[in-house]
């Protein structure tokens, strides 16, 4: 007789494996169907995430957060745009002990492998099974995604990110730093703890500029990144190889349904994709995590985790949330690629206006931080 499950969960990426583990701490039987998808981008050889502090209690919860040497404080940001003065993002103006984490993802991953591999309420296997609830969360190319029929809207834009890893001359001193130049949008994100010198690099550029820079040799590819980066971290040294893939908006029009009379939800890139410049692309699929962990922890106890109710309010959740913080990241990268004078100016001007805003500022910065959300398990 085959055996049954409650929940089958579609891609075993962080968020796949993330929300095995929460299910199965519920008591939950989960099957987990790992498969390789096409169009996932980089390998994990250059990925790196920043991770807020709702997304760091939601891995604690399954003790697979990484050690100090992979997840580094970030205690201070600075983004650079037209203005001379650049936007400062204090941690300890919030009260806090760090902004975010930039996360290498290897070590995130393998952390999940093995949490999954001791869970003896998760299944790995390599098809789908059975269950009262299919959860979707196989990336941006989802296969099932198509499968179900379900309009996936994709904006382009008109870049492409290459990242990668580079060691610096000058210790990173645990600030994240951007930068907006005619287009182009650099970020440079401490790795390796406190001390360390190391940075994940995601530039986002046009195809052509993303495609010539990866054309040029290790060293003038780096000189390119030195004056782009103002030498902010002096002379630098590529430490792995460089990746690029094209950058969305996207959106699912359904997040949830019926499909041959078993329930499904969207969760994680299958669902939403945002630009990297405001790094909240896994903080999203992890409040994806939380949030349907919570509501089928709290069903009464005659519902079924497939019932239709629950996961119109799992799907009506997360469209508000992402609507503010997708929403909020498809504005900047628009206000930011306009060349024209004028924007310039207007630019220059918001920028100034909102360093030294105050409790605005600060308003927004708790927003990114995710302070508004819960985490599973917490009060």
């Amino acid at each position: 007789m085959a055996k049954t499950y409650d929940v089958c969960i579609r891609g075993a990426g962080i968020v796949g494996r993330s929300l095995a583990l929460h299910l199965a701490a519920k008591r939950l039987r989960v099957a987990l169907v790992a498969h390789d998808q096409p169009g996932n981008v980089a390998h994990s050889d250059v990925r790196a995430y920043a991770l807020s502090p709702v997304s760091r209690s939601l891995l604690e919860a399954i003790r697979c957060w990484p050690d100090e040497a992979h997840a580094t404080p970030v205690t201070r940001m600075q983004v650079q745009g037209d203005q001379a003065e650049p936007v400062v993002f204090d941690a300890a103006q919030q009260g806090v002990p760090a902004l975010n984490w930039i996360v290498d993802v290897p070590v995130l991953e393998n952390l999940l492998k093995e949490a999954v591999r001791f869970q003896p309420l998760i299944d790995m296997l390599d098809h789908p099974a059975k269950a009262e609830l299919t959860v979707v969360c196989e990336g941006r190319a989802s296969q099932t995604r198509q499968e179900y029929g379900i309009d996936f809207d994709v904006k382009p834009y008109a870049q492409w990110a290459l990242a990668a890893r580079v060691r610096c001359a000058t210790g990173h001193g645990q600030v994240a730093r951007q930068w907006f130049d005619n287009g182009d949008i650099l970020a440079l994100l401490p790795m390796e703890g406190a001390q360390g010198n190391l940075c994940a690099l995601v530039w986002s550029v046009s195809p052509e500029r993303a495609k010539s820079l990866l054309d040029l040799e290790p060293e003038s590819f780096c000189r390119e990144l030195e004056s782009a980066s103002q030498n902010a971290l002096g002379s630098m040294e590529l430490n792995s190889e460089r990746k690029t893939w094209p950058l969305q908006a996207a959106q699912a029009r359904r997040w949830t349904g019926t499909t041959h009379g078993a329930s499904w939800v969207l969760a994680g890139d299958a669902a939403h994709n945002v630009h990297p410049l405001a790094g909240q692309g896994l903080n999203l699929g992890l409040g994806d995590v939380a949030e349907l962990v919570k509501i089928l922890d709290h069903r009464a106890y005659w519902r079924s985790v497939g019932d239709p109710k629950l996961l119109r309010a799992y799907e009506r959740a997360r469209k508000a949330d992402f609507a503010v913080v997708g929403g909020s990241g498809d504005a900047l990268q628009q206000l930011f690629g306009q060349q024209h004078p004028a924007w310039q100016a207007l630019r220059k001007i918001g920028m100034l206006g909102f360093q030294r805003s105050g409790p605005l500022k600060q308003w927004i910065t708790g927003r990114a931080m995710g302070t508004k959300h819960r985490t599973p398990g917490t009060p």
